[in-house]
């Protein structure tokens, strides 16, 4: 029986798992739609949700724990690329902190008046060509 089990394995060790998903939320937030599988699109949803449900707290606990929750890894800044980001010249960022950005400066300011349900997964008529699996695409809703 599956008490108390909210997963799915898809196949896949636990600490695989939590890296495919993380870069999938990564994915997610950047371009704001991809096309997947429909098992991992379902579970994927969950993360996503919680990410904006973190993204309108907009407190640092909330920052942290979403970097936390997307594996995000900051690069080390030289004293001249930290200069100019304090001018506001963000190049020098990886995507990772520009993930963490759009997340908390675009994505949750525009649910604030949403109360859940912040994807939608729209299943493809087509399959893929590798593996003939099935295809859907998840998106975060328009404002």
């Amino acid at each position: 029986m599956r008490h108390m089990k909210k997963s799915c394995k898809l196949g896949r060790t636990a600490p695989h798992r939590r890296c495919m998903f993380a870069n999938m939320l990564k994915s997610l937030i950047q371009h704001e739609r991809m096309v997947t599988t429909p098992a991992k699109a379902k579970e994927l949803r969950r993360f996503a949700d919680q990410m904006i449900t973190l993204a309108k707290k907009d407190t640092l606990h909330a920052r942290r724990q979403a970097v936390q929750n997307m594996m995000i890894r900051y690069n080390a800044l030289s004293p001249k690329e930290a200069r100019a980001v304090r001018e506001g010249d963000t190049s020098a960022y990886n995507g990772d902190r520009k993930v963490i950005q759009k997340l908390f400066q675009e994505l949750g300011p525009r649910f604030m008046t949403r109360q859940g349900g912040y994807t939608r997964i729209i299943r493809l008529p087509e399959k893929r060509v590798g593996d003939n699996a099935e295809q859907c695409i998840i998106e975060y809703l328009p404002a």
